[in-house]
């Protein structure tokens, strides 16, 4: 196998005169015997010969196996690691990029930066965890632990760590949010915040129950997307923003399009729209605002121009934060579904602008429209699998997940069947003796003609007895 100790001290070949090995002009001076010529590995020093063949042993069988990882390469700190190496090489989109880096700069290289890779054990993480859950809420704590997991995996594959420490401990369990059910609006109430609205925006919240939409892909939406003869909506991309608040178009969630039902009352509402409210066409860069530096980042990044059906009375398009907090908010509280609970004050130059702050209640934004449009679906008895390809999901699986409990049928035909199974029956249950029908017969000629009569009457099984009187009783066995 590759890999040898050389004696660092000594020179390799004895002195021909005296037999002897003689001192090198390193005799005395650093660790005595270095471990080489492992390829891949970089050599290692050692103080006794014992040390360097155990760790040559060690690293024959781990490189033989795929699985040496040098202790060194761990050494580095894991903030060092995020800066210069996992966070350079990512190529995330602006919108997720930017929430992804404040998370992890706030909250992962303050507490775990500081700490080599290889020496994140099972106590670090315990202690971060609890600091974690002490500054931000378990769902904000939840996504922070998948990033760290994500960089742990990635140094991983970099060969700095021989296992993820997430996924090595098993006492230190990843934070998790409480799951809720999702929620689904009444239609007097969908209807009464569309009223609290401006009429230029009711479009958006008929695209989102009526085919499912989400809020970006809603204010993404062109007028060449809509094919009334088909009754399908085409949802082909979505509206985001930057960091710095630009606007530009990338593919829905998931990286693929899709296609939505377009019912009729939908398309004329639709209709109605363009009519009153002209689309604008909006040019805007695809998938990242960045100026391109290489001629593939300008392929990739060549604007597109659309026919924006909703946009702001300016005909710009929609900044979702501006619109939920100007437009959403206000028509949820006209609806009564939130509060005001205090006022924001913003002074400009010399004009002073009062902003009211409204209670925070996340289930009610937006996305509680494509819960409705779900709700709605399955409780008129739609198929899972068309659900899941309306709402862009991987898989049915994933459908069933979130809005199971919206279908009213769900266990109850199992429970009905099971039901069934248990009910009385003639032709699988014994009846006790003591409720056998007794029948007095006092003629014996007529015990043949009884049980033919009985046995075809029913299946049963038919038992004489005489009386005392000189009778005959009849008990009847159902079977």
């Amino acid at each position: 196998m590759p890999g040898y100790i050389e004696d660092r001290w000594l020179k390799k070949r004895p002195n021909k005169e005296t037999g002897k090995r003689e001192r090198t002009s390193q005799y005395g001076k650093g660790l005595r015997y270095r471990v080489k010529g492992i390829p891949g590995i970089q050599d290692r020093s050692f103080a006794t010969a014992e040390d360097a063949k155990q760790w040559l042993a060690s690293a024959q069988t781990d490189t033989k196996r795929g699985e040496f990882i040098d202790p060194r390469d761990g050494a580095i700190l894991l903030a060092d690691y995020i800066e210069d190496h996992w966070w350079p090489s990512r190529s995330d989109e602006p919108s997720t990029a930017a929430p992804m880096r404040s998370r992890i700069w706030n909250h992962i290289i303050p507490f775990l930066g500081p700490l080599p890779l290889c020496d994140v054990d099972a106590s670090a993480l315990r202690t971060f965890k609890g600091q974690l859950l002490s500054r931000v809420e378990a769902s904000t704590a939840e996504v922070i632990w998948i990033h760290l997991t994500t960089i742990f995996n990635a140094a991983v594959d970099d060969k700095r760590i021989l296992k993820s420490p997430c996924k090595q401990f098993k006492t230190v369990k990843a934070p998790r949010r409480t799951r809720k059910k999702a929620k689904a609006w009444r239609r007097a109430t969908v209807d009464a915040v569309r009223a609290g609205l401006q009429e230029r925006y009711h479009l958006a919240v008929d695209v989102g129950l009526g085919s499912g939409l989400r809020q970006g892909e809603a204010f993404g939406l062109a007028e060449e997307d809509f094919d009334f003869e088909a009754g399908v909506v085409h949802i082909r991309r979505q509206l985001r923003w930057d960091a710095k608040a630009r606007p530009y178009f990338c593919l829905p969630k998931g990286q693929k399009t899709r296609t939505a039902p377009l019912s009729p009352n939908l398309a004329l509402r639709a209709r109605d729209h363009f009519r009153r409210f002209p689309s604008v066409e909006c040019t805007l860069p695809w998938r990242n605002p960045e100026a391109p530096e290489t001629p593939s980042e300008a392929r990739q990044r060549r604007p597109v121009a659309v026919n924006l059906v909703l946009t702001t009375s300016h005909g710009n398009p929609i900044k979702y934060n501006t619109w939920n907090e100007r437009s959403w908010k206000p028509a949820l509280a006209s609806a009564g579904l939130i509060k005001v609970v205090g006022e924001k004050v913003k002074q400009h130059g010399k004009r002073v602008r009062k902003h009211p702050v409204y209670e925070v209640s996340r289930e009610d934004m937006f996305h509680v429209l494509r819960h409705t449009f779900a709700s709605v679906q399955l409780e008129a008895g739609e198929s899972v699998v068309s659900l899941a390809e309306w709402l862009g999901h991987s898989s049915p699986k994933i459908t069933l997940d979130h809005y199971a409990h919206f279908m009213p049928e769900a266990g109850r035909r199992g429970l009905a069947a099971m039901d069934s199974w248990l009910a009385p029956s003639s032709a699988g249950q014994k009846v006790p003796e003591k409720s056998l029908t007794t029948l007095p017969i006092t003629m014996l000629d007529l015990k043949p003609q009884v049980t033919k009569l009985l046995r075809e009457a029913a299946d049963v099984k038919v038992k004489y007895k005489e009386t005392a009187r000189g009778g005959l009783a009849v008990n009847v066995i159902e079977c």
